[in-house]
């Protein structure tokens, strides 16, 4: 058994906003597509609800969490209105204005952004991000990139796995699931 991935304190610290990665960060990567009888085109993807938990808690802490993918799709905008996320979708994948722009909003500097990410559409927000985060899938040129990287698979924890080690660098872990199973405790 290998030790977990060492989360990078300091840049831990810093962060205020936290950018995910849809395909193949939030989901495998595989996309089920197909119709109706009427002709209406149906697209499936597979979400792992563990995931979800995690960036809910990363909100109670403190951060602003946004989903930034690169390809349109109903699927994403149903997952990320069930967590209540902001999300941005953008088929051409230029993800570093839509990224900029909620910096500008929230007033927030790179050195203070996370992104976890799997593949070249991610790298212009990669590079300047103040901790960059790969899942354990990702193409060889983000993982070299990143600061911190899973030992999950996109759509198989990964995000989860990431949440919670960027809550326990920052010591809020601990705190946080404490009082998130306390308010489901009767009496």
């Amino acid at each position: 058994m290998s030790a977990a991935p060492k989360m990078p304190v300091e840049r831990a610290r810093r962060v205020q906003l936290v950018v995910f990665d849809v395909d193949g960060v939030l989901t495998d990567g595989g996309v089920f597509i197909g119709g109706t009888e009427q002709g209406q085109p149906v697209e499936l993807k597979r979400f792992d609800i563990q995931d979800g938990l995690g960036m809910k808690l990363l909100e109670r802490a403190g951060m602003t969490v946004v989903l930034v993918s690169g390809r349109v799709s109903r699927a994403t905008e149903i997952r990320a209105a069930e967590l209540e996320l902001e999300c941005h979708q953008d088929s051409a994948a230029q993800k570093l204005p839509v990224v900029r722009t909620i910096m500008e909003r929230l007033g927030v500097e790179w050195e203070g952004v996370a992104m976890l990410a799997d593949d070249l559409p991610d790298v212009a927000v990669f590079e300047k991000v103040g901790l960059a985060a790969a899942v354990a899938n990702a193409v060889p040129m983000v993982r070299e990139m990143a600061h911190w990287q899973s030992e999950r698979r996109g759509g198989h924890g990964a995000v989860r796995e990431f949440c919670d080690a960027l809550l326990a660098a920052r010591d809020q872990l601990e705190p946080l699931v404490d009082a998130y199973v306390d308010e489901r405790r009767d009496g």
